[in-house]
C-alpha cells in the first residue's frame, strides 16, 4: 500500500468512526432528554386526568373535608367558608445547579384546604374550651396517631383557656402579645384578637385567579361568602390551616405515587 493509499484509508476509517461517534452521541442524547427535559403542558394534563389522579385527588378532598367538618359538627365553631386550592404542576429539565428536586418527576399534584368559622368573642374561652375538649375526645377514641381534631388540653392551652376566663396571665408571657394561634399535626388554628389594642384580624383568602381543571382548581364555597361576612354575622373569625396534601406523583422513572 502506498503512502497516499494509506493516508486515503485512515482518513476515510476516521470520517466513519466520526460518523458513527456522532449517531450514538444523538442517540445517547434522545435517551436522556426523555428522562430530562421539563413535563410538557400536554402530559401534565394527560396525566392530571389519569384515573389515578382523580381517584386520589377524590380521596384526599374528601378526607380534608372530613377534618373541616369536624370542628363544625363537634366544637361550638360555625362553618361559614372553604377554600380548596388544587394545583398539578410538572416537572422540570435536569437541575444542574441548585436542584430543588423539582427535576425529579413528571408531575405532582397537591392540595391545601383552608376554613373560616365565626364564633362568639364574648365565649372566647367557651369556644376554645371546646375544641379543646373535643381534641381530648378525639385522642381517647382514636389516639394521638388518629385525630382529626388534635388539640387537647395540654398544660399551655388550659392556661390559655384560664387567662381568657379572666382567671390568670398570659401563657406566653406578661409581657407578650395576645395569643392567637395553636399548631399540631398539620393544622394551624387561628383567630381574631379580642383583647389586645392591637387588633389583628383573620384575613380573607386569596381570590381565584385561575381555574382549570384538572391541572388548577380554585374553589371559594359557598360562592360570595367572604371573612368579613363571617365577621359581621357571628362577631370574630377563626381559620383552620391544614398542611398541603401531595396526593399524586409520578417520576421521570415512571414509578407512581396515589393517596389512597
Amino acid at each position: 500500500m502506498t503512502v497516499t493509499r494509506a493516508v486515503a484509508a485512515a482518513s476515510k476509517l476516521r470520517d466513519t468512526a466520526g460518523r458513527l461517534f456522532s449517531l450514538l452521541f444523538v442517540f445517547a442524547i434522545y435517551a436522556c432528554t426523555s428522562r430530562d427535559r421539563a413535563t410538557s403542558p400536554e402530559e401534565v394534563r394527560r396525566l392530571a386526568g389519569s384515573t389515578q389522579a382523580r381517584q386520589a385527588r377524590q380521596a384526599a378532598e374528601d378526607r380534608l373535608r372530613a377534618v373541616v367538618r369536624a370542628y363544625d359538627e363537634h366544637t361550638p365553631l360555625t362553618l361559614g367558608l372553604v377554600a380548596v386550592n388544587d394545583l398539578c404542576a410538572g416537572g422540570q429539565a435536569r437541575e444542574l445547579f441548585f436542584p430543588t428536586g423539582d427535576d425529579q418527576y413528571r408531575i405532582r399534584c397537591s392540595m391545601v384546604v383552608t376554613a373560616y368559622y365565626g364564633a362568639d368573642p364574648r365565649r372566647i374561652a367557651d369556644v376554645l374550651d371546646g375544641v379543646f375538649t373535643a381534641g381530648d375526645h378525639d385522642a381517647s377514641e382514636t389516639g394521638a396517631s388518629g385525630q382529626t381534631i388534635p388539640f387537647e388540653h395540654d398544660h399551655v392551652r388550659r392556661r390559655l383557656v384560664d387567662h381568657y376566663r379572666g382567671l390568670g396571665p398570659n401563657p406566653v408571657g406578661p409581657d407578650a402579645s395576645e395569643t392567637t394561634q395553636v399548631s399540631a399535626s398539620g393544622q394551624t388554628l387561628s383567630w381574631d384578637t379580642v383583647r389586645s389594642s392591637r387588633r389583628r384580624l383573620v384575613e380573607e383568602p386569596r381570590p381565584c385567579t385561575m381555574h382549570d381543571p384538572p391541572v388548577v382548581r380554585c374553589l371559594r364555597e359557598p360562592a360570595g361568602q367572604t371573612v368579613a361576612g363571617i365577621r359581621g354575622k357571628h362577631g370574630m373569625v377563626f381559620e383552620l390551616e391544614l398542611s398541603t396534601v401531595y396526593y399524586y406523583r409520578v417520576s421521570k422513572k415512571g414509578d407512581v405515587q396515589a393517596w389512597g
